[in-house]
């Protein structure tokens, strides 16, 4: 299937694509914000400073903190209008030129949102769970590639960490988006925000033009532990998994539609679709940590 990157050409990279320096409210440099990622072995990175007017408006650049085998992305979490509840929206953009205009006066979330997608970034709905992001505030942001799924600094922060509902609401209602994990990294020595979640992302070769191109396609997948080594699905037939060692393999669909297997270290699992009437899937592997890894949502018809 079109939308599974692990029969694609390349390689899986690992990087963070949601994280903040002293450009804006972080708590260490971007120089020591990209040298902690490139240590712990990630791939790419962005910083994501946030675009608002009293941090004058940042897109932060990285470029020079580049070393063999790791690169960094330009964005920013951006920030304009209210959502639903009254809050101050909060849209992540990675990919974003290093002149993107700061604000207009009155502009909404979802016009900052589609100015990002014009200029070519990989735009996501940021942790809504975090701030209580509606489902109608989701939909009126268009056709935005991603909704983050996991936001490593909300675990500590108000217990909110993960999101998943909202894509899997979104998938319900026939709406495609990608599922993205990520740190949320600031550094707080009060918050374990920390190599909490990541994105695999497969390309073609370790640049900011391929891994941007692999994002938008959705060819990767995300995950707080485990890897996904290989997945195929056969609708109306059967999903087959290969991962790292894990002891619980679920594919979910739309409703309460699931099947799965348990075990101990299971590194491969088939899966029977046979009974199955939602045109979607998506896939979770689990470890005996609960840390999980999971597939975009795969939808049976291109």
């Amino acid at each position: 299937m079109q939308q599974l990157p692990f029969d694609k050409p390349g390689r899986f990279f690992r990087g963070n694509l949601h994280t903040h320096s002293t450009r804006s409210d972080g708590r260490r440099s971007p120089e020591e914000v990209c040298r902690f990622y490139r240590d712990m072995g990630y791939d790419f990175l962005a910083i994501t400073d946030h675009f608002m007017e009293r941090f004058g408006y940042p897109i932060t650049d990285t470029r020079t903190y580049w070393a063999d085998g790791f690169i960094t992305l330009l964005g920013a979490e951006l920030h304009a209008g209210q959502i639903e509840i009254g809050d101050i929206w909060h849209i992540l953009a990675v990919g974003l030129p290093s002149d993107f205009a700061p604000n207009r006066p009155d502009e909404s979330g979802p016009q900052i949102a589609q100015r990002a997608l014009d200029a070519g970034a990989f735009v996501a709905a940021a942790h809504p769970a975090w701030y209580n992001l509606g489902e109608a505030d989701v939909l009126s942001l268009g056709d935005v590639h991603a909704i983050e799924i996991v936001n490593g600094i909300s675990a500590d922060h108000n217990d909110r960490l993960e999101s998943w509902y909202m894509v899997d609401r979104m998938a319900a209602l026939g709406r495609r988006y990608s599922a993205l994990a990520t740190d949320d990294a600031h550094f707080h020595d009060q918050h374990a925000d920390l190599l909490r979640g990541w994105a695999w992302v497969k390309a073609t070769e370790l640049t900011p033009e391929a891994i941007l191109t692999a994002l938008k396609a959705g060819h990767y997948y995300s995950s707080t532990g485990p890897q996904i080594l290989d997945l195929q699905v056969f609708p109306g037939n059967r999903v087959t998994v290969r991962c790292s060692p894990v002891d619980h393999i679920t594919v979910t669909g739309k409703g309460a539609q699931a099947v799965s297997v348990h075990g101990n270290g299971l590194i491969d699992a088939e899966l029977s679709l046979r009974r199955w009437s939602s045109p979607y899937c998506r896939v979770t592997v689990r470890d005996r940590h609960g840390e999980r890894a999971w597939s975009n949502v795969i939808w049976f018809e291109e």
